[in-house]
C-alpha cells in the first residue's frame, strides 16, 4: 500500500483559483483569514493528517470496532490516540465561531480540512462529520442554556455528536418513525425507541456523546409534521458542567458492513429502564426543520467524502502504476518490461481520475464558499445569493461527487488488475469504503428529486437560469484562447443540452410530476458534469497567470474532462425528456414478481 500525502498544492489552488478564499477574508468576521495564515494552516493540517490519522486507516479496516458485553465499544487500534491529538490540535472546530471555542475561519477552509481528514481515514472522519452536524443544529435552534452546556465541548471535540433518524421500518421515509417522547414533570422528556445505522453512536474516544434524536410527542400529527428533535446525552450534565449519571440508552449491536469498518455503526436503544432523559431542541413538531440544518451540513460533508476517497484511491493507483511492470510499452527497448504507467490505457484511467477529482473538489469548495456568503455576505442581497447557490449546489455535491467516488475507486481497483481484487494492496478498501456515500444522508435518488422537485423551482427557475448564465459567461471567456478550443466547444454543447433539459422539467413539473421525477437523476448528472466542466475551464484560465507548467497542467485536465466526461452530457438529454411512460409500463409486467 502506497503512502498517502495530502494534496496540498491542489487544495491551495482550488481555495484560491476556483473558490475565492481571499475574497472571503474581506468579509466581516473573517478578517483574520489572511493568505499567509491560510497557507500555513493548510500545510500544517496536511502534515497532521498524513502523520497522525492516515496510519490508522489500515487497522480501521482490518481490525474494525468491537462491541463489548456491557454495550461499550472499543475502536480500532490508534483511533483513540489520534482523536485525542485531533482535539489537542484544534482542527475539529476550525470553522466554528470563536465564541464557542472555534477558529472562526470560513467553512471553505473547514471543507479543505474535512477533505484531508477523509482522505487520511474515511471511517475516522465520520466522527467529526457527525459532530459538526450536531453543532450546527444546536447553534441554530438551541436555547442559550443548551448552547452554553454543549457547544464548547462539541466544538473542541471533547464530546462528539450524532444524528438519530433511521428506524428499522423508517429509512428515507422519516415520517414513519415511531420513537416517542413523553413529558416529565421537571420540563424534560423521556425518550423511548430504537434507532439503527447510528454513526459513531457509541465509542471510546470522547468523554460524552450528544445524541440528537427524532421522536413523536403525545398527540402529535402523523408524518413528518409530528416529529420533534431532542438532545439526549450519553451522560447527563451537572449544573457545573461536569458529567453526571449515565442516561438510559445503550448500544445493543453494531452493523457488520461492506466498508468503513473503523466507524462504529450502532443500533441504539432508548428508554429500557424508565426512559432516556431528553431536552427539546427548537420547538415541538419542528424536528425535521431542525434536523435539516444537520443534514444539509452533512450532505456537503458526504460530497467531500467522495472527493477524499477518490483522492486516496488515485494516489494508491498512481503509486502502483509506477511500481508495477508488465508488458513492453510503445517505444521501450526490446526485451524489457515497462511500468504500467507507460501504457496509454493506464494513463487514460489515471488522468480520468485526476481531472474528475479536480472537478469534484472545485464543486464542493464552491458549495462551501456559497455557504460562507450566505452567513457572512456583505449585505442581504449577497447573503440571499449565497444561500440560493448553496441550495442548488448541495445536491450536486452530495450525489455526483459520491457516485464519482465509487466509480473512481473502482477505476483504482482496475489499474491494480488482479492485485486490486485482493485485500493485500488496499485498493479494495477504498472501493468498499466509497460505496456507502451515495446511500446515507439522503440517497442520491433523493438528491435528484430535491434538485428537480425543489431547487429547480426556486424563483420560478431563476436560480438555475442564473447558474446557466454564469456557465455561458465562462464559454464567452474561452473565445480565442489557444489550447482551450475543444473545452469551449464541448462546454457550449453541454450548456445547450442542459438548457433544453431545464426548460422541459420546468414545463412538466406542474402538469406531470412523474415525468419530471423520471428524468431527475439524468438531469442532476447533466448539471453536475457541466458545472464540473465550467470549473476546470475557469481553473485553466486562471492558471495562465501562474506560469507555463501550471497553465499546461490545468489545460490538459480541462481538455481531457471535456472530451471524456463533458462530451457525454448531450447524450443524457433523452433520458431527461423520455418521461415516465416506460417506467409505468415496466412496473406492470417487467418489474413484477
Amino acid at each position: 500500500m502506497s503512502d498517502f500525502r495530502s494534496p496540498i498544492e491542489d487544495i491551495t489552488f482550488t481555495l484560491r483559483h476556483v473558490a475565492d478564499l481571499d475574497a472571503l477574508a474581506k468579509l466581516e468576521g473573517y478578517e483574520h483569514a489572511d493568505p499567509d495564515l491560510i497557507d500555513g494552516l493548510v500545510a500544517e493540517a496536511g502534515r497532521f493528517f498524513d502523520e497522525v490519522v492516515a496510519p490508522t486507516n489500515r487497522d480501521g479496516d482490518t481490525v474494525g470496532t468491537k462491541l463489548n458485553e456491557d454495550g461499550s465499544i472499543t475502536t480500532a487500534p490508534g483511533f483513540a490516540a489520534a482523536y485525542g491529538k485531533l482535539v489537542e490540535s484544534g482542527w475539529n472546530g476550525i470553522g466554528f465561531p470563536e465564541a464557542y471555542g472555534g477558529g472562526g475561519f470560513p467553512q471553505l477552509l473547514s471543507t479543505a480540512v474535512e477533505e484531508m481528514t477523509t482522505t487520511a481515514n474515511m471511517a475516522f472522519a465520520l466522527g467529526p462529520l457527525l459532530s459538526r452536524g450536531a453543532i450546527e443544529a444546536i447553534m441554530h435552534h438551541g436555547d442559550e442554556s443548551q448552547k452554553e452546556i454543549y457547544l464548547q465541548k462539541l466544538v473542541s471535540g471533547e464530546w462528539t455528536g450524532t444524528m438519530n433518524l433511521t428506524e428499522p421500518h423508517a429509512g428515507s421515509d422519516v415520517g414513519a418513525l415511531t420513537s416517542k417522547a413523553e413529558p416529565a414533570d421537571d420540563g424534560t422528556w423521556r425518550i423511548f425507541g430504537q434507532k439503527i445505522f447510528i454513526t459513531w453512536g457509541e465509542h471510546d474516544v470522547a468523554d460524552n456523546i450528544v445524541h440528537l434524536v427524532l421522536a413523536r410527542t403525545p398527540g402529535s400529527p402523523p408524518g413528518t409534521k409530528g416529529i420533534s428533535l431532542f438532545i439526549v446525552p450519553k451522560f447527563l450534565v451537572n449544573d457545573d458542567g461536569t458529567l453526571g449519571e449515565r442516561n438510559d440508552l445503550t448500544c445493543v449491536s453494531i452493523e457488520h458492513k461492506l466498508g468503513i469498518h473503523g466507524s462504529p455503526t450502532c443500533v441504539m436503544q432508548y428508554g429500557d429502564n424508565g426512559g432516556a432523559v431528553g431536552y427539546l431542541l427548537g420547538e415541538e413538531h419542528q424536528g425535521m426543520r431542525c434536523m435539516f440544518t444537520m443534514m444539509n451540513n452533512a450532505r456537503l460533508g458526504v460530497g467531500v467524502e467522495g472527493v477524499g476517497i477518490a483522492e486516496r484511491a488515485y494516489q494508491q493507483a498512481l503509486g502502483y502504476a509506477h511500481e508495477r511492470t508488465q508488458g513492453r510499452a510503445i517505444g521501450a527497448a526490446p526485451g524489457t518490461e515497462s511500468p504500467i504507467i507507460d501504457h496509454p490505457d493506464v494513463q487514460r484511467m489515471l488522468l480520468d481520475m485526476k481531472s474528475t477529482i479536480a472537478a469534484m473538489r472545485g464543486l464542493t469548495y464552491r458549495n462551501a464558499e456559497a455557504l460562507d456568503h450566505a452567513h457572512h455576505g456583505a449585505d442581504e442581497d449577497a447573503r440571499t445569493k449565497g444561500d440560493e447557490r448553496a441550495a442548488l449546489l448541495t445536491p450536486l455535491s452530495k450525489s455526483w461527487c459520491t457516485d464519482m467516488g465509487v466509480e473512481l475507486a473502482s477505476i483504482g481497483v482496475q489499474i491494480h488488475g488482479g492485485m486490486g481484487f485482493v485485500e493485500e494492496t488496499g485498493a479494495a478498501q477504498h472501493f468498499r469504503d466509497a460505496r456507502i456515500a451515495p446511500i446515507y444522508e439522503g440517497t442520491n435518488g433523493i438528491q435528484a428529486i430535491d434538485l428537480a422537485g425543489r431547487k429547480l423551482g426556486m424563483r420560478q427557475g431563476g436560480v438555475v437560469r442564473d447558474h446557466l448564465v454564469e456557465i455561458g459567461a465562462t464559454i464567452a471567456s474561452l473565445e480565442g484562447v489557444e489550447g482551450l478550443e475543444s473545452v469551449r466547444e464541448q462546454l457550449s454543447l453541454a450548456l445547450d443540452a442542459l438548457r433544453a433539459a431545464t426548460e422541459y422539467l420546468l414545463e412538466v413539473s406542474g402538469s406531470n410530476p412523474s415525468d419530471m421525477l423520471a428524468g431527475a437523476m439524468a438531469y442532476l448528472n447533466m448539471m453536475a458534469i457541466t458545472t464540473g466542466g465550467q470549473i476546470l475551464a475557469n481553473a485553466a484560465l486562471s492558471a495562465r497567470s501562474l506560469g507555463a507548467e501550471e497553465a499546461e497542467d490545468r489545460a490538459v485536465m480541462a481538455r481531457f474532462f471535456a472530451a471524456n466526461r463533458l462530451a457525454g452530457v448531450p447524450g443524457l438529454l433523452p433520458a431527461v425528456t423520455a418521461g415516465a411512460g416506460d417506467l409505468s409500463a415496466a412496473r406492470g409486467r417487467l418489474l413484477s414478481t
